[in-house]
């Protein structure tokens, strides 16, 4: 009976040698190997496991740290400091990723060295990448711009919906989708249309006829605007007679409005209802006129 117990015992002893054999064949098993034979670079099951431990562990603490910060914080607050936070961890990650491997035997300058090449090109691909993102940030901290806003940029106009790290998305009068690289706001000039509040002023330009009564074209450009219902009436709107021009008194009448993503349409009904006013007055709106000489041999 004692013999067969020693027995039993051996044959443990053997599995377990054989399961801690294939484990550690299978841990040190080589992924690749780069460099020279003085000095190699080799990287095994057991270090890549390791490595993807400690950025786990990283990615834990992190988000504890995070949820610490922000836990107390206005949602404003909060938002700046996630987006912040959001483009910093990845250098945190790169950062203990380089001294968990060094701290394990792999040489990080040699892998440098002999990735040179391709870190060249990659930094060059996400140069415009690490531009959005860096745009992103700033527009976080210094508030440039806020969702609800209405702004503009390189001629195209949209009401921003939402601003993430990388891209800015708005939409148009006409229900588009603009989607802004945030690296535009570094590169391009932004018009802020409501950053003093939502209320603008607008104008309409037109033209009449030389001869034509301008003070009564005056009352009529005050009339035509105050009709709307979408002008404020304070501040009054203000004419303006900016030109005595080729072929017409050029006029501008100012007026406001509340709601300047929308300024198209109360625009057109202003211009209808001087059309309309200017008839029923006898106001001429000309159009340019030339004079052609033809000369016969």
């Amino acid at each position: 009976m004692v013999q067969q117990e020693e027995i039993t015992e051996q044959v443990k002893d053997v599995i377990k040698e054989d399961v801690w054999g294939v484990i550690k064949d299978f841990l040190n098993y080589e992924i690749f190997s780069l460099g020279t034979e003085k000095d190699p670079i080799v990287l095994t099951v057991g270090l890549l496991f390791f490595v993807l431990f400690i950025l786990v562990i990283t990615s834990l603490v992190l988000k504890f740290i995070r949820k610490i910060v922000t836990k107390k914080l206005p949602y404003e607050d909060e938002v700046k400091f996630v987006s912040v936070f959001s483009f910093a961890k990845y250098f945190i990650y790169i950062i203990i990723l380089f001294i968990t491997l060094d701290n394990i035997g792999f040489n990080i300058t040699a892998v440098f060295a002999a990735s040179a090449a391709l870190l060249v090109g990659v930094g060059l691909a996400l140069q415009t990448l690490i531009q959005d993102i860096i745009s992103g940030v700033f527009i976080f901290i210094d508030q440039t711009v806020h969702v609800g806003d209405i702004i503009e940029l390189e001629g195209k106009i949209g009401r921003v919906e939402e601003i993430k790290l990388r891209t800015t998305r708005a939409v148009t009068i006409d229900n588009k989708v603009l989607v802004i690289p945030n690296h535009k706001y570094l590169t391009s000039t932004l018009y802020n249309w409501t950053q003093n509040g939502t209320v603008t002023r607008e104008f309409v330009e037109v033209g009449v006829a030389y001869g034509s009564d301008v003070n009564l074209v005056k009352d009529l450009l005050i009339q035509a605007v105050m009709n709307n219902e979408n002008v404020l009436k304070l501040p009054e709107p203000l004419v303006l007679f900016t030109n005595f021009g080729d072929s017409s008194l050029d006029f501008k009448v100012v007026f406001t409005l509340n709601d300047s993503f929308q300024a198209g349409v109360p625009k057109s009904e202003v211009r209808f209802e001087i059309d309309r006013l200017f008839r029923e007055n006898n106001i001429t709106i000309p159009f340019p006129q030339r004079e052609i000489t033809v000369l016969r041999k």
